[in-house]
């Protein structure tokens, strides 16, 4: 078994990253800006916003960090956005999920300028990639992919199988994967919380992306021996161990399974990196006008 490390994988990017900053910002003469939203106190949103936020200041972004309390209303909220949209000086906008359950996600999603939505998750977006058109693609995923490619893992002709159908991860990973690209040219079976003998199915992939948001949900006996395994999981829970207060869980019983994975990523240290240097690369193509020129 061998790791699929993020944590050296998103050292090496976030590397370039900042070297192709230090170029952008001294010919633009600014920074590529990047604006994240945060509705209410989650911990976890509030851990994954300082995360982002932190990362950008590490490879030469410009950041801010707009908070809301709980009780803003959804007209409010999107009023905001479209004020962002218009402002040429940022490049990126994100609006952290989970959004207070008085707020509809899809329209906050849609209210986005397609061309700032560096979390990829805008229909035009969504739309576009499917058809193989410049667009950015929802950053774990696109991490995933770099993933990938950095290990350079002969993807072609492998058998995947997707366990979770999200917009943001499992249906574009399945799209992804299909492309005839590289990484890519895997046949893909796509399966959800309705997939008849779930366990059949999972056993047939030579690559396991699970993205099902349950702790430890894909077990030994549902993986193959040599099968390569990417967990998108990231499930909290209140622990006495740690300094933080909480433990993190993947959505693969990693401890069993990596005795039959020939590599695997680990939670934390893997996707969970990698879908911030998704999001990164994202904000400087933004920043660049390569995906959607500007003007």
């Amino acid at each position: 078994m061998r790791l699929l490390d993020g944590k050296e994988v998103s050292a090496k990017i976030k590397e370039d990253i900042k070297k192709e900053t230090a170029a952008f910002t001294a010919q633009a003469g600014r920074k590529p800006h990047l604006v994240a939203i945060l509705v209410g106190n989650d911990g976890g949103s509030e851990t994954y916003v300082a995360s982002k936020m932190r990362n950008c200041e590490l490879v030469g972004f410009e950041s801010t960090n707009i908070r809301y309390d709980v009780s803003i209303t959804e007209a409010e909220l999107i009023a905001k956005i479209q004020e962002i949209n218009k402002d040429e000086t940022i490049d990126g906008l994100i609006v952290q999920l989970p959004l207070p359950k008085h707020i509809d996600p899809e329209r906050i999603t849609e209210a986005i300028d397609y061309r700032k939505d560096v979390d990829g998750f805008h229909p035009i977006n969504l739309g576009r990639m499917q058809r193989n058109l410049p667009c950015f693609i929802p950053a774990t995923p696109y991490g995933i992919m770099l993933m990938l490619e950095h290990y350079g893992i002969d993807t072609a002709g492998k058998h995947a199988v997707v366990v979770g159908r999200s917009n943001i991860v499992g249906s574009p990973m399945s799209i992804l994967l299909a492309r005839n690209s590289n990484p890519g040219n895997c046949t893909v079976t796509l399966t959800h919380s309705r997939t008849q003998d779930l366990k059949t199915e999972v056993l047939r992939g030579d690559i396991v992306v699970a993205a099902i948001g349950k702790k430890n949900f894909v077990t030994a006996d549902m993986v193959k021996e040599g099968a390569i395994v990417i967990d998108v999981g990231i499930n909290r829970e209140d622990s006495t161990e740690t300094k933080s207060g909480f433990k993190l869980f993947g959505d693969v019983d990693f401890d069993a399974v990596s005795q039959k994975a020939s590599w695997i990523t680990p939670v934390p240290g893997g996707v969970g990196l990698m879908t911030i240097v998704g999001l990164l690369k994202n904000t400087l193509e933004a920043a660049k006008g390569t995906v959607y020129p500007k003007g």
